[in-house]
């Protein structure tokens, strides 16, 4: 796979950045997820994508060593000030979207074995029916980076791309992993 091309293509699909992701730097931490399990995160129990129905953090971290490259996407918005909600709503909306578009092209475009790493929760349906019914849509789940146990900055740092692009922005940030 180029991932150079899967760059180019990454921004044409609406992402304010794009970058090659070293899957050597992923480092996976039972700390962070009991910030999911301490409720610092709405979904822990209540999605088929989220812990822990996703699984331990050695289960994790054993499916992304799966993976031999990667890209990291962003998506960015200047601020009127640090109370703008609605753009950082609308931007949380338009990366969704845009990460959700782009997997299915990538799927295919490549249909090659490829593991999304989203910045929220799978949005694939309007209810997730987790624990009572199965996942509706297991070929094409999504999972939120950190239920991996990402530290999604040192992540970025390790990758040398920004996790913050200044003050007055907010930056939505997630991955996507290739065999």
């Amino acid at each position: 796979m180029n991932i150079e091309k899967v760059i180019a293509e990454a921004l044409e699909h609406g992402f304010t950045l794009a970058a090659p992701l070293d899957v050597s730097t992923f480092d996976p931490q039972q700390s962070v997820r009991d910030l999911c399990a301490a409720g610092k995160c709405r979904w822990f129990g209540k999605s088929w994508s989220c812990p822990p129905a996703k699984g331990s953090v050695e289960e994790c971290g054993n499916e992304l060593k799966e993976y031999s490259c990667g890209i990291i996407v962003q998506s960015t918005a200047e601020l009127e000030d640090e109370f703008d909600f609605e753009t950082i709503m609308e931007l949380g909306d338009t990366h969704k979207e845009n990460f959700k578009n782009f997997t299915a092209w990538l799927y295919d475009t490549y249909g090659c074995k490829m593991l999304p790493l989203a910045s929220d929760v799978c949005n694939h349906c309007e209810e997730c029916g987790y624990p009572e019914q199965p996942c509706r849509h297991p070929e094409i789940r999504l999972h939120p980076i950190e239920g991996y146990g990402i530290l999604v900055s040192d992540l970025c740092r390790k990758n040398n791309v920004p996790a913050s692009h200044g003050k007055d922005t907010f930056t939505y940030i997630s991955c996507y992993l290739f065999e």
